[in-house]
């Protein structure tokens, strides 16, 4: 079972967890600070019994390392902050990796592993803080059970935990302010705090500086760019404060590095090429981009390990927006937090090759082909891929999997992609499942007036679409190509009004819920 699958499955569970702890919870409850901590500030966490610092093991930077205490040495893995969750609940995010800790592999037991990993935002990455005397105590959403120095060690490499509620002094820390040391987005905007580099000015005169030193001055401004980028070293950011043009050209982002272009970055047309790109590196971060023009790609990558792109706005006239490659080493460990891509004349966003990707939301409007297309990845969490006028006179979709994708390997596509909300409006399909992928749950639809298929299912193996309306627009279809083993272990529960649902051919273990005023001709 694969670990998506057993966080999705784990959710289910939540309810009855809660329920279950609640009683034990009350008896130890310590009132919720109102203001407790401050998101974008960066904190030490100390022990109130050890007084040892929360420590990510070894400074690993992987997903899975675990969480200890040890010896205060103020380096960047025992500082983190707190992003908000909602229904007042953080997630706790390490500063040297950008992962988030959670209960590793939704363990519910007293004892279990506390972990960094990827931001899915899942409730086992969720934390309550509770404050009392100047102390805080973590409480994980869905285990009920409070951060705890595991046996009450006070030795350095000690193991962190979780354990019942108690309110002993090893399950309350002393958050200490760091500042901001450089990070990106202390106070929400881009730019703030104390980028390690800059690029200011504008047409004609540019100034890339660096801690003070100008490191480039002068006309060019992809020039400056990539002069202020190699000006920094490991964990250090950059932020272009001015706009300009780089022409067909590319700026090229190295490992371990935080990038972001707060003005607007006009690009063109290499082909081939991006025009920004990060190329088999690890540990990098754009969290705020504004492109305009016509690139082959606007951003390219392969070869990645924790990727993570934020806020991202492309306002194209041609070429495509974001492309994993094809033909090139695979990456890992990818998250985008919001991509809005307007007037691509190809995909918005095009992955292939992925293990293990978060994606909060692609907004596609007036693109050529797919808004959001995935191929052969796995272990990924789609939040909302919206598009309108997506691939209109086309095949292609504002959702859309190919290519093996979802398969975990020889033929098995047991759950590992989970999406919960398609919406599209005009344009070609709106959701298209192709080529011998699958294993995925779809939660909710929205698709009206898509001039192609609104649905269509072809070829592809364990595909659920749990809810939703379509309204108008082409059919919803199970289809089959006699290369491809035939479709089959289907479920789909929707509202369908206005237009027909066809399977042709006959799928093997094909399960309908249709209502609405459709025209329904099914095996």
């Amino acid at each position: 079972m694969t670990r998506v699958l057993k966080r999705r499955l784990t959710l289910l569970l939540t309810t009855l967890t809660a329920a279950l702890t609640g009683i034990a919870l009350a008896l130890f409850a310590v009132p919720q600070a109102a203001g407790a901590v401050e998101t974008g500030t960066w904190y030490k966490i100390v022990s109130r019994h050890s007084g040892l610092a929360l420590d990510i093991l070894d400074v690993s930077t992987a997903a899975g390392a675990e969480l200890i205490q040890w010896n205060d040495t103020g380096a960047a893995n025992q500082q983190f902050r707190f992003i908000d969750a909602g229904g007042g609940y953080y997630r706790i995010q390490a500063r040297h990796s950008n992962l988030v800790l959670e209960v590793f592999e939704w363990n519910a037991e007293n004892g279990a592993t506390i972990a960094q990993w990827t931001d899915l935002n899942g409730t086992n990455q969720q934390w309550e803080v509770r404050e009392s005397g100047g102390y805080a105590t973590f409480v994980n959403r869905f285990s009920g059970k409070a951060m705890d120095v595991w046996e009450r060690s006070t030795e350095p490499g000690s193991r962190i935990s979780q354990y019942d509620v108690n309110g002993g002094a090893n399950q309350q820390f002393q958050l200490v302010e760091v500042g901001d040391g450089g990070d990106p987005d202390p106070g929400g905007e881009c730019g703030s705090g104390s980028p390690d580099a800059t690029v200011t000015g504008s047409s004609g005169n540019y100034t890339a500086s660096n801690g003070g030193s100008t490191v480039y001055q002068g006309g060019d401004y992809r020039a400056a760019i990539q002069a202020a980028v190699d000006s920094t070293g490991s964990g250090e950011r950059t932020s272009v404060m001015a706009s300009g043009g780089i022409g067909a050209s590319t700026i090229s982002i190295p490992s371990n590095r935080v990038f972001e272009g707060c003005g607007t970055i006009d690009i063109g047309w290499r082909s081939g090429r991006g025009a920004i790109e990060s190329l088999g590196t690890s540990n990098v971060s754009i969290p705020y981009l504004n492109l305009t023009g016509s690139a082959y790609f606007a951003m390219r990558f392969y070869g990645n390990s924790n990727l993570h792109l934020g806020d991202i706005n492309m306002d194209l006239s041609g070429g495509m927006g974001i492309r994993f490659e094809r033909d090139e080493a695979g990456s890992r460990d990818v998250t985008m937090d919001d991509i809005y891509v307007e007037g691509a004349g190809s995909h918005a966003v095009e992955t292939w090759n992925i293990d293990g990707f978060s994606i909060g939301r692609v907004t596609a409007r007036n693109v050529g082909e797919s808004g959001l297309l995935i191929q052969n990845s796995t272990d990924g969490w789609v939040g909302t891929v919206d598009g309108s006028n997506v691939g209109a006179g086309t095949g292609y979709a504002t959702f859309r999997m190919a290519n093996n994708n979802g398969e975990l390997g020889s033929g098995d596509y047991s759950t590992n992609i989970w999406v919960d909300n398609v919406i599209s409006r005009g344009g070609g399909r709106g959701v298209f499942c192709v080529s011998q992928s699958g294993g995925v749950t779809i939660r909710n639809v929205d698709l009206a007036n898509n001039g192609n298929n609104s649905i269509l299912i072809e070829n592809c193996y364990n595909v659920t679409i749990e809810g939703g309306t379509v309204n108008g627009g082409g059919e919803v279809r199970i289809a089959a190509r006699s290369e491809f083993p035939n479709t089959r272990d289907v479920w789909i529960t929707l509202e369908v009004n206005n237009t027909s649902v066809r399977e042709s051919p006959c799928g093997d273990n094909v399960n309908w819920n249709i209502s609405g005023n459709a025209s329904v001709n099914v095996c």
